[in-house]
């Protein structure tokens, strides 16, 4: 019995940003007596049907976008008559779905670091379930990737999870209620250990795959302090400690080491924090900014970000800490209006955001926005190709409407046209060259010019195609891009480097007024 697994993708670049970490995770969960397993990342090179045999067992990682490609692969498997076994968020909100339309034998639902074992077990045992409530697994027990099995000469950047786990409540986001708003923190050994390993095989740039890196704000401990059990604000506390002591060991790693991270704007009130964040190297982050209208923030349940120029001194607080901001801005909120897209491509400008990605609104399932569209649609419900809308995810890409949600006073048109303009007028050569000057050499800042193109590139089916031939163009020039590009982020390996000891230091005081006695 083999084991396959595959991350589905319809576009292959034949090089890739950043790994997948689910394929190496349950690659490392993959028991030693099925032997190592194939793993197959599509967004770099086509799964290849013709290694199934017969009684093989094929693991597919899917979500919301990448679903009819994966299903297609599913199908093929079982009528080669290997087991298919479907994980990934889409499989946990839609397992009976993934039965009927993916070809699936068996369903996992929620982390599949520790069931995954039992999975295959059940298979050769022949005593397989078609559902597994895997739920969410503990900290302690979550499993660090198996990078040996990643092809050496196919990434840009490799990545590390230091925290799963969400403690907001975006409207628009389905993290916090598939990974839990409780920070599942992975202890700080651990995930050293797991940079080393990366740093030996020539990765020098890590993504922090987190949910969001700050997950304790300092407003979060001041309100838990206000409470008569203290057991809440210590726990907060220990949190936020833990991530110290995790940046702290991060500065101990080769100096040429850069690392990048997701977390939310409250991170710039905390300049503790960001200068550890700049000692241990972490060099940029993708900031949720969403958008820059205080209407529009509380549409999306985001109201503690800022707007306007408090917004603006908020993002210059972190390139003031030597960090680059991904600056990510959603359109076609129900309040969006005309002018927000020039408000918004104004203030990307002004507050020195080094690259941007401007999303137009999906509605993504297990999210709050999705629920309550689908109960507004009601049973009066467009059908295409037979299809329900609420479903859109079913139907081909070439027949799906960019927007599947009706705006109050914006066509679908007209936000598409809108959102594509912001995008070009912000990667525009000329603007691109400015934004530049963040780096120090000439040779950095063609460097810089040649990335931001590539991503330019690579996001222009995210929604701002307007039609197949154009996505075709421009996934041929992403394809020579990421080629030329990756030369710029691997290093040389260092096969033996060792885990820096942990040394002791001192944690910051919290800077955190205690309420005042009745």
């Amino acid at each position: 019995m083999r084991v396959h697994l595959v991350n589905p993708s319809n576009l292959s670049f034949g090089t890739s940003v950043i790994t997948p970490r689910w394929l190496y995770v349950l690659a490392a969960a993959t028991p030693a007596w099925c032997g190592d397993p194939t793993v197959t990342d599509e967004t770099i090179d086509p799964f290849d049907l013709d290694t199934v045999d017969e009684g093989d067992v094929v693991g597919i990682g899917i979500h919301t976008g990448n679903v009819l490609k994966g299903y297609e692969v599913g199908r093929a498997a079982r009528a080669r008559g290997a087991t298919v076994v479907y994980g990934g968020i889409h499989s946990t909100l839609y397992p009976d779905e993934t039965r009927e339309r993916g070809g699936a034998h068996a369903v996992v639902c929620g982390d599949g670091d520790l069931v995954w074992a039992q999975v295959l077990a059940d298979v050769r045992d022949d005593r397989l379930q078609p559902l597994y409530q895997a739920g969410r697994v503990e900290a302690t027990q979550l499993v660090p990737a198996r990078w040996d099995l990643m092809p050496r000469d196919k990434y840009m950047w490799a990545s590390v999870q230091t925290v799963r786990g969400c403690p907001k409540h975006c409207s628009f986001c389905s993290v916090w209620r598939t990974d839990g708003q409780e920070p599942r923190q992975l202890a700080s050994d651990v995930v050293i250990e797991e940079m080393v390993a990366l740093r030996r095989l020539g990765y020098r740039f890590l993504i922090l795959a987190d949910d969001n890196f700050y997950p304790v704000t300092l407003d979060d401990v001041k309100t838990a302090r206000r409470r008569e059990d203290p057991s809440h604000a210590q726990h907060l506390e220990d949190l936020r400690a833990e991530r110290f002591q995790l940046m702290d060991r991060m500065a101990e790693l080769p100096s040429d080491m850069v690392f990048f991270t997701q977390l939310t704007m409250e991170a710039a009130e905390d300049p503790e924090f960001l200068a550890a964040m700049r000692r241990a190297r972490i060099r940029g982050a993708l900031v949720g900014i969403e958008s820059v209208t205080p209407e529009g923030l509380k549409a999306v349940y985001k109201d503690f970000n800022l707007a306007g120029e408090a917004l603006v001194d908020r993002l210059r607080a972190f390139r003031e800490h030597g960090m680059h901001v991904l600056g990510s801005f959603i359109f076609g909120l129900p309040t969006d209006r005309a002018p927000v897209f020039e408000a918004t491509a104004k203030l990307a400008d002004r507050a020195g955001v080094t690259m941007a990605q401007f999303v137009m609104l999906a509605m993504l399932p297990g999210t709050i926005d999705f629920e309550k569209w689908e109960k507004r649609v009601g049973d009066d419900i467009p059908k295409i190709n037979g299809i329900p809308l609420t479903r859109y995810w079913l139907i081909p890409h070439g027949d799906r409407p960019r927007i599947v949600n009706e705006h109050p006073s914006m066509s679908d048109e007209e936000i598409r046209r809108r959102t594509q303009g912001v995008w070009d007028r912000f990667y525009r050569l000329g603007a691109i060259w400015r934004r530049s000057r963040c780096v120090k050499s000439f040779k950095s800042r063609l460097a810089f010019v040649l990335v931001s193109k590539l991503y330019r590139q690579m996001y222009a089916n995210t929604g701002i195609a307007t039609d197949s031939a154009r996505v075709k163009q421009a996934n041929r020039v992403a394809r020579r891009l990421a080629k030329w590009s990756r030369r710029l982020f691997v290093a040389q390996p260092l096969p033996d480097l060792q885990v820096p000891r942990p040394v002791a230091q001192p944690l910051p005081d919290l800077q955190v007024p205690k309420p005042k006695e009745a």
